[in-house]
Parts: structure tokens; sequence; C-alpha cells
């Protein structure tokens, strides 16, 4: 096999980051893999938010601001806190218009295909991330404060910075366990 399935091989999520971040450059070189995601009818049907210094306390606010009135004090400070785990999170956005040939559900996919091409480019530049949703990626409220339009959708928070610890590996399922031949 060659260099590229080794290193797929060996990518993992990385939950523990910290400054720096990568630098604009290293930034416009993976969107630039991002947008390489399969992409029938070439829509684009994605676009990206970079969230960083102070704008990371506004994201925590936002998603604290989903929880309802009688929510325990320590989940809104988790949600306040959550996006203070790395220097930089990258908002990927689904953005699909109507077209005759191409469902909006493949549209959605080419914008998590390419959310997985930028994590992957940069894990490569040397960088950790951790791709992260939960119920905030779905809340009309954090829709509303990032500015999405009523069509579009999260596919993902991209958690992103410098590895600050390794993580123990994780057990990977066996190729047989996932895998079958038809018919």
């Amino acid at each position: 096999m060659t260099a590229v399935t080794d290193f797929l091989l060996n990518r993992s999520s990385e939950p523990r980051l910290e400054a720096p971040a990568p630098d604009r450059e290293t930034l416009n070189k993976a969107f630039a893999c991002a947008a390489r995601a399969p992409d029938h009818a070439l829509l684009r049907p994605w676009r990206y938010l970079v969230v960083e210094g102070e704008g990371l306390e506004a994201l925590g606010e936002l998603f604290a601001s989903t929880c309802a009135n009688n929510s325990d004090e320590r989940e809104i400070e988790k949600l306040r806190r959550a996006p203070l785990r790395a220097p930089m999170v990258i908002i990927g956005i689904a953005s699909p218009s109507p077209h005759p040939k191409v469902p909006e559900v493949e549209q959605v996919m080419s914008a998590a295909a390419g959310m997985s091409f930028l994590g992957l480019a940069l894990q490569d530049a040397g960088y950790g991330v951790m791709w992260r949703t939960g119920a905030v990626a779905y809340h009309s409220a954090v829709h509303k404060g990032l500015g999405l339009d009523d069509h579009e959708q999260i596919v993902g928070f991209l958690y992103t910075g410098s590895v600050s610890a390794v993580k123990p590996a994780v057990l990977r399922p066996g190729v047989d366990e996932f895998v079958r031949h038809w018919p």
C-alpha cells in the first residue's frame, strides 16, 4: 500500500488540543483539500466558519443559550466551555440547493466528506483535530446565531490545534466485522 493508506490507518481523533492553531497558509491549503470532496454536479454545497480567539467564548455563550431555563448550571457551564477545548473550531455547514439530479442528502454527504478531507489535511500538516456534533449542532438557536439560512445545516465542529497529550490507541474493528460480499 501507499503512504496515504498508512496515514489513514494511523489517523485518530485528538481531544487534547492547545495553541498554536494552524496558520492562514496551512488553513487555505486544507480548505483547498476540502474542496476536492466528491461533489456531484459541482454544486459546492458547503461553507465553513473559522472561530478562534474571543469568538470561541462567543460560541460557548451561543451553545449555553440552548439550555432550557431549568437546566443544571453544570450542564450550562459545560456547553459554555466546550469551544475552549481547542484554539480553533471550524464549523462545517452543508448548504444544499435544489437540483433535479442531486438530492439534498448527496449534497450533505459531500459537505461531510469535505469536513473529513479538511481534518485529514490538518492532521497531515501536524495538527490534531476532533470532529464533534452533539445537540448544539442541530439547535435552531445555534443555526440562527451563526447566520445559517433555513436550508443549511451543521455537519460538524472541527476542533483544531496542536496535540497537547497523546491518547491511548483506540481498538478498531476487524474488516470481517463490518464487510460482507453480496450476493
